[in-house]
């Protein structure tokens, strides 16, 4: 049971890896959108008033490919004062319990953007801009950024609870490391 644990805990992060390195890579191109639409605009006389757009869906996918492995990676916000005033057993139950607690609430608006994603792309919402991208693609990234984030977050409480005592060293380094 131990081995499925820790084949599915390192495919589930090697997956976050590369959603962490498709959204540099869409932080990179909505940059280099940004620097287009500058320079055509400003030297250029040449309006593109699409790019503005077209950076914010592509930061908006960038930031939610990302949700997963910047959780994996504990990057997200957190009170860094207990983990040094409290135990390593303590410790591990706050992870635990804010992991868990996370999981309802981060799972509860997955279902949610779901949702409205498929409403979206049923009913064929655009924006109100002028070039009028489809509302599903942006709602579609939020919805499948905060699933894979849920699952890395069940994957956490399923790894936390798989080590029994906090004596066992060998087990842990298995399961979080290897």
């Amino acid at each position: 049971m131990n081995n499925l644990i820790r084949l599915t805990g390192n495919g589930l992060r090697a997956f976050n890896r590369l959603m962490a390195i498709l959204s540099a890579f869409l932080i990179v191109l909505a940059t280099l959108a940004l620097v287009y639409e500058v320079v055509t605009r400003y030297f250029l006389r040449i309006a593109n008033d699409w790019m503005i757009e077209f950076c914010v869906l592509l930061l908006i996918a960038a930031t939610f490919l990302a949700a997963a492995y910047t959780q994996a990676e504990r990057g997200h916000v957190g009170i860094e004062v207990l983990d040094e005033v409290m135990s390593a057993k303590w410790n591990r139950y706050r992870l635990l319990m804010g992991d868990a607690l996370s999981l309802v609430v981060v799972f509860f608006i997955a279902r949610n953007a779901w949702q409205f994603s498929w409403n979206a792309y049923q009913q064929g919402w655009t924006s109100s801009s002028t070039w009028a991208p489809p509302l599903w693609i942006p709602y579609f990234f939020m919805a499948f950024g905060l699933s894979t984030m849920a699952l890395q977050m069940f994957m956490q409480i399923v790894e936390t609870l798989a080590i029994r005592s906090p004596h066992k060293k060998q087990q842990e380094q298995n399961l979080m490391g290897a």
